[in-house]
């Protein structure tokens, strides 16, 4: 019997329904959102403020993504106006330790990655 286990271990092979999800939920905007969120719960508008650079259909896109695959909740608040609020649900708070390790590998190799982008660029 052969084993089989060193080949799969060493393959990155990440699944269709993994690869939508990720998409999802680590793009540019997302990662902003939760970063707002992880602080406490933001009402529309003052995550606009805190995120200048994204519109408002992003932003509305990126919230209803998040709310679709459980990482956000948004919840109505009877005021005068109507304010909607989102926060990060217990779902959500789960990605901080895997964020937080990418961020970090990122902190510790992006000289080695500038490096190699100017070694590309320069060819």
């Amino acid at each position: 019997m052969t084993d089989t286990t060193a080949s799969r271990d060493s393959e990155l092979s990440i699944p269709a329904p993994h690869r939508e999800l990720l998409d999802q939920v680590l793009d540019k905007w997302s990662l902003s959102v939760l970063g707002e969120l992880c602080e406490g719960p933001r009402r529309f508008n003052d995550l606009r403020r805190a995120i200048p650079a994204v519109t408002q259909k992003s932003l509305t896109a990126t919230l209803r993504r998040l709310e679709r695959n459980g990482i956000v909740e948004r919840e109505v608040v009877s005021t005068r106006p109507v304010a909607v609020e989102y926060r990060i649900t217990p779902l959500g708070k789960t990605m901080r330790p895997p964020v937080d390790a990418l961020l970090d590998w990122a902190r510790t190799y992006l000289p080695r990655i500038e490096r190699a982008r100017e070694t590309f660029d320069a060819r």
